[in-house]
């Protein structure tokens, strides 16, 4: 599905474009006939229930899974982050930053990287002393020291406690705003994905059952979004209380979540 920021007006080639793209694993059809475009530095919120084809997609867009004979369109200059940090504990986390650069410049380049995530004065330290924040700014420093085109975040917040994860949205914001890569977040929270994304595509049986772009400007979107917040819960099978549209459940656990 193409997505043009100025419709009549000719754009770039998307930076992602997948058309009649099917995955199989044996009798089982993940994707389906799907049809995905990502334009130069768009942030694009995925949702689906656990088995909608989500990380399948994601490891195609990564190129951990080949694509071959299909019409997929990728980046070759591309970084992923996952929900673990997959740090190496044996190495420093400059190192950890700096690991695969060439060069004499990695780590003048991995500090540059860590300065970006407020990380500076942790360059030395191993990594199982870091908190989980801390861990996963390091691995988002690892990401962008790689200078991507096309940045895959795979819930990469959802071990963090609220604030932390508050935090670390502020943080990717502000590093897309400054790099502006293309950027393909997969998440469970209907919030964070409306928080953070310019797109919202909900996957369904390797299918987009439903996607739309997100107009209001961020850190202004609560009022404006509510409408949006409850179709993409109806879409995920959630139902909300008439007029309430509450997004959890006891505990703080987001809806989409839940309905899981």
């Amino acid at each position: 599905m193409s997505v043009a920021y100025f419709p009549g007006i000719a754009q770039p080639a998307p930076v992602v474009r997948l058309r009649g793209f099917s995955r199989r694993f044996g009798p089982n059809l993940i994707l389906d006939d799907l049809d995905l475009d990502i334009a130069a530095g768009e942030f694009v919120a995925l949702l689906g229930h656990s088995g909608s084809g989500k990380t399948t997609l994601l490891r195609t867009l990564a190129g951990l899974d080949r694509a071959d004979g299909q019409a997929v369109t990728i980046p070759s200059a591309r970084a992923v982050v996952f929900q673990d940090a997959r740090l190496l504990p044996w190495k420093r986390v400059w190192k950890n930053v700096a690991l695969g650069l060439p060069g004499r410049t990695a780590r003048a380049r991995a500090e540059a990287a860590l300065a970006e995530v407020g990380l500076s004065h942790r360059l030395d330290a191993w990594p199982l002393t870091l908190s989980g924040g801390e861990a996963q700014r390091t691995a988002l420093a690892r990401a962008l020291v790689r200078e991507p085109q096309l940045m895959l975040l795979d819930e990469p917040f959802a071990a963090l406690d609220a604030l932390t994860r508050l935090r670390m949205h502020e943080l990717v914001l502000n590093l897309w705003r400054a790099h502006r890569p293309s950027v393909l977040i997969v998440t469970h929270d209907v919030d964070e994905a409306i928080a953070l994304a310019d797109r919202v595509v909900v996957l369904d049986k390797g299918r987009i059952l439903f996607e739309e772009r997100i107009v209001a400007e961020r850190g202004s979107r609560t009022a404006s979004v509510r409408d949006l917040r409850r179709r993409l819960l109806g879409a995920l099978g959630v139902a909300t209380q008439s007029g309430s549209y509450a997004d959890t459940v006891a505990g703080g656990q987001p809806l989409a979540e839940a309905a899981e």
